[in-house]
């Protein structure tokens, strides 16, 4: 399992995630007034960004890392960045499907005639600088303080209706999230610049930064201060936050559950894993195993807990609780196909999340419902929206030909390789309760009764501002279902 350590200098980088930046400056300039301007500005950053990203694909495949130094804070530590095979993951999906998301939120945000809708668009470009920011960490202090930046930048957005569910939500968020990153990761992050003298990420996931004499109890210590400082991942006790921010409206909990906030979140946590602990360390001290085992109660508790929810967001909103914990058990099994399933599932899961969320949105625009329990019948009025439901769910299960199989099916044997007979059964039994909160969604949607005295009268599918995105994304997660290569390339490069 070896690194890149050819670096080019490119400032594709810093323009990168400076395009957001000045993308929601623009919005801001252009106001209420001007609205078709604005969301303008919003798709011309979200495509330039996008571009920049997918530039440097070929040099990263090369085997190249590209670095920009911005400035340095004290021996050891600075702001810096770097698009390595690790970075390309995240950043590619997010950017692309901030693509998508511009557009679904036009028609969304309309649709229902939402106030201050220039705030909006101005914070989810500044999300996506933050988000950004994070792929493209050189180290624990600057990837910490994008993290920071993602958390305050999406504040605005939970408590976006300004009601007091809309405040609750956002102050659970908030506290949540910078809580155990003060909490924990903070002083985690001072002691490892103590212990090492750097917060450099490694260049190849194997070795880490500690030295090997560092004492192995305090290791241990530093590593569960960092898993559970990012509380963004999700995973059980502080994932309180993310039903919470719910309340927010659908595009920016599709932002929260699919591309930024909570891909932040596991992004940060196995890139500290593998980059600051390293896989030789982690074998050592016997700590991936335990963390899978650790993170296997949250996937399974959450399933259970998605069965019990009537509403649609909130039943997806525990399956992105249970969903983001595929990643960090992938990686903490430590073997190299469980390391590509856990990867490989942070794009195939932002696919598949934001289909199912753009579907929820969707649903609510063109019906004003929110319980699946209204939607019997649904289907056959709105049989695009549903039809990307039901490829999205079997990707969420993990049937072929849908993304969520390539996740699955790595895992699986990445347990195997582990030898985890107890993993692999965590494995099939949350397979089979992501069967039983989808497929009754799809099912009632087509094959059940309208509920009592309903027709439907006057219901037909969601703006195409809307339903285009839709499609879009349940057709791209087949398409990496069937030729998953292209991002396994970047997998593959991180696991050697």
């Amino acid at each position: 399992m070896t690194g890149s350590t050819n670096i080019i200098e490119s400032a594709k980088l810093v323009i990168a995630i400076l395009v957001p930046l000045f993308g929601a400056v623009a919005v801001m300039l252009t106001g209420e007034k001007r609205a078709n301007l604005r969301e303008t500005c919003s798709v011309v950053a979200a495509v330039l960004m996008f571009s920049i990203i997918a530039s440097m694909v070929p040099d990263v495949l090369a085997g190249h890392t590209l670095h920009f130094g911005m400035f340095k804070i004290v021996p050891g530590v600075s702001v810096t960045l770097r698009a390595d095979a690790f970075s390309m993951i995240f950043a590619l999906a997010a950017s692309f499907l901030w693509i998508l998301a511009a557009f679904y939120s036009m028609g969304y945000m309309r649709g229902l005639h939402e106030h201050a809708q220039t705030r909006f668009n101005a914070c989810f470009a500044l999300s996506l600088f933050g988000a950004m920011g994070v792929a493209f960490s050189d180290n624990l202090f600057t990837l910490y303080l994008f993290y920071e930046i993602v958390s305050v930048c999406t504040y605005p957005l939970v408590a976006h209706h300004q009601d007091q569910e809309g405040y609750d939500g956002a102050r659970k968020y908030i506290v949540y999230l910078t809580t155990t990153a003060k909490a924990f990761l903070l002083p985690a992050m001072v002691l490892i610049y103590v212990l090492t003298g750097t917060l450099d990420f490694a260049t190849n996931i194997s070795t880490g930064i500690f030295p090997p004499q560092t004492n192995a109890f305090l290791v241990t210590i530093l590593y569960a201060f960092c898993i559970l400082g990012f509380a963004k991942n999700g995973v059980m006790p502080f994932h309180h936050w993310l039903p919470g921010a719910m309340v927010a409206p659908t595009p920016v909990s599709a932002l929260l559950h699919a591309v930024a906030v909570v891909k932040v979140g596991v992004f940060s946590t196995t890139r500290v894993m593998l980059y600051v602990f390293g896989v030789d360390t982690m074998n050592a001290l016997n700590l991936g195993i335990p963390t899978a085992y650790f993170v296997s109660f949250t996937i399974l508790m959450a399933s259970v807990i998605a069965l019990s929810k009537t509403n649609l967001k909130a039943r997806l909103a525990y399956s992105t609780v249970s969903q983001l914990s595929y990643i960090i058990l992938g990686v903490a099994m430590l073997t190299p196909a469980s390391i590509n399933g856990g990867l490989i599932h942070i794009a195939n899961h932002a696919f598949s999340k934001i289909t199912l969320f753009f579907c929820a949105g969707a649903i609510y625009v063109a019906t004003h419902k929110k319980d699946i329990s209204e939607m019997g019948g649904l289907g056959r009025t709105m049989p695009f929206t549903f039809a990307a439901f039901a490829i999205a769910s079997l990707s969420m299960i993990g049937a072929p030909p849908v993304a969520g199989f390539v996740t699955k099916w790595y895992l699986l044997v990445g347990s195997m390789q582990a030898h985890q007979v107890g993993l692999l059964l965590v494995l099939l039994a949350s397979t089979l309760l992501n069967v039983g909160y989808f497929a009754p969604v799809t099912y009632n949607a087509f094959f059940g009764k309208r509920p009592a005295g309903e027709k439907y009268e006057g219901i037909k599918e969601a703006p195409l501002s809307m339903v285009i995105p839709i499609m879009i994304a349940a057709t791209i997660s087949i398409i990496i279902g069937i030729y998953p290569d292209f991002m396994m390339q970047f997998v593959k490069a991180v696991t050697g």
